[in-house]
This record gives structure tokens, sequence and C-alpha cells, in this order.
């Protein structure tokens, strides 16, 4: 009889264990709800000038000390308070399912079974992983017609799909990527490597005491390194650590390419093209499939980031990406 049972137990637990990646390949998503989902608080701090309307524990990067701004619009100069916030700019997709809208509840657009993402063992003590990433445009502040910003106070456009990986060779070949953008061999030989990794030690440090470093901008904190820009994430500490260091390497690439502007506190009255993103200017706050309050790009996931995924589930996660804007509102 004991015997019997034994037997039955193994069946099931192998019938489990070969369902596992069934479900982990399907495509799950969550259509984002602007009420409950988005942590406003990460709105905050608000500032006139350099003083704050809003005060918030979270840090924030240098405002002008003017509260007074005058851009240059025909017929006439347009004079305005100078104002400083973070705006809720994007939604990022990460997922192992090839065409996943995870944001837009788990809809999948093509299915390519060959396609799949797997985690891949490269050595005993070394996890590889790669995933597919969408970026949305998301001007939340401007759909929600607030009429308390005007002039440059808030993203224009509308909202929709403005990259998929699953159409860029680059995020799926290094050397590809390393063609496209040619700095990623800078850190490829042992020289530069060693100091680089020194560098992001000291930038893991300033992400979780504060702000992450711009001048290290290769380096993407205590996640890892942006480098090199394609899908594949080299040491796969968990999928959260995994996915947020994609989210974050996704927003610096589409930066690198120009496709991303930056605001910035020396000139309030217009968006600039700067390829190289300004970390501290960034913040990340999951929304599915829990939705947390943001952190500063490159701040470690270990202690938000426990119990956040269903090992049961699929890898696919959300998130917002918050902008410091400072602008001329007037």
């Amino acid at each position: 009889m004991m015997r019997r049972l034994l037997i039955i137990f193994i069946v099931n637990f192998l019938f489990v264990l070969t369902c596992i990646p069934a479900l982990a390949a399907t495509c799950q998503g969550h259509v984002i709800n602007p009420a409950t989902d988005i942590c406003w608080k990460c709105l905050f701090p608000i500032t006139i000038g350099s003083s704050d309307v809003e005060s918030s524990d979270l840090p924030d990067t240098d405002n002008p000390d003017n509260p007074i701004c005058v851009c240059e619009w025909d017929p006439w100069p347009e004079p305005g308070l100078a104002m400083g916030y973070w705006e809720p700019m994007a939604l990022v997709d990460v997922t192992r399912t090839p065409y996943c809208l995870v944001n837009l509840g788990g809809q999948q657009l093509y299915n390519d079974d060959a396609a799949q993402g797997v985690v891949e063992t490269q050595t005993p003590d070394q996890n590889g992983s790669f995933y597919e990433v969408h970026y949305y445009n998301f001007p939340i502040m401007q759909m929600m017609g607030n009429g308390l910003l005007g002039g440059s106070c808030h993203t224009n456009g509308n909202f929709s799909i403005s990259y998929m990986s699953e159409l860029d060779p680059t995020w799926h070949d290094e050397s590809l990527a390393a063609i496209a953008f040619p700095e990623t061999q800078g850190f490829a030989n042992p020289l530069s490597a060693i100091s680089a990794h020194a560098a992001c030690v000291y930038d893991s440090v300033k992400a979780n005491t504060g702000l992450p470093s711009d001048s290290a901008f290769w380096c993407a904190g205590s996640q890892g390194f942006m480098y090199p820009l394609t899908g594949k994430v080299v040491e796969h500490n968990g999928s959260v650590q995994a996915s947020t260091l994609l989210a974050e390497r996704l927003v610096f690439k589409l930066h690198r390419l120009g496709r991303i502007s930056d605001t910035s506190s020396h000139n309030l009255c217009h968006e600039q093209i700067n390829p190289i993103m300004p970390k501290s200017r960034y913040r990340y706050q999951m929304v599915y499939p829990h939705s947390n309050n943001c952190q500063p790009f490159g701040r470690s996931t270990m202690i938000w980031g426990a119990n956040q995924m269903n090992p049961l589930s699929s890898d696919d996660t959300g998130y917002v990406i918050w902008r410091k804007r400072n602008c001329c509102n007037y």
C-alpha cells in the first residue's frame, strides 16, 4: 500500500513539474488602473523654484533657484512659475513571452512558440535569462486633463506603443548591439572591466542611499550593467531583479537612440535630446503582478521585491517609469 502511494505521489509530482514551463510561457498581465495602481505620492516633491510646495521622503534632483521663468513664444514672451515634479511618463512590459502586452491585460499579438525565453544555465554557479520588452508612451497627466499644469509642464502626445524588442535585431544579438553602440567595447577588455565594476559599486551605494551616479552611466546600480543593450541578463538573481534591470536598460537604450527627450533645471521651456540617460532623474514602479512604491533607478530590489512573483505563474512584469520634470508653468 505504501509503495503504491509513493508511486502515485512521484507521478503527480513529475506531472506538476512538467506543467510549470507551460504555465510560465502563458501571457499574463493587467490593464493599469490609474486610481489604484499608480503610486501618486511619487509625484512629490513638488517645487516652485527651490522651495517645496509638497515635500517627500523620496530623494530629489536640483531645482532652479529663481521661481520665475520666461519662455519665448510667438508673439509674446510668456512668464510663469518654475516648477519641478516627478511625472509618470511611460509604461514598460518585461516578458518571457514574445508579443505579450503585459500592461494591456496580457494580450498576445502573435504566438511564436519557438521564441519563448527560458532561463539557461551557463555555468554551475551562473544563470542567465532573456526577456522581451515593450515601451508605451503614457502621457497620463495630459490624459487626465490636469488644468493645474500648463506650458511645458506635461508630456504631449497620445498613448501608444513606441518600441517592441521583437522587431529590434540588436535586442537579440550582442554582436549587432556592439556595432550599433560601439562604446560597448570599452567595457569588454579586462582592465576597463575592473574600473567599470568598481564604479558600479559606488553607483549602487549612491542609489541605495539617495540618487544614482549620472557619471557612471554604464551602471544600473544594484541591478547590474546597462551594457550590452540586449535582452540578456547574465547575472539572473531573480525575476524582479532581472525585469527591473531590463526596464532601466530599455529607457537607457531609447535615450541613447534619441527617442526619449529630457527636461532640465537649466532649460525649463523645452525638452532636449540627451543620448546618455541622466539616471538620477528617473524612478521605477512595479504595477504588475503587484503595485508597489517607486524607487530611484539602480536601487536594490532585495527589500521591496520579496514575494512579488508567483513561481507557478509567468515572469511577466509591468512597470511605470517616472521622470523628473523641470518646467515653466504659465
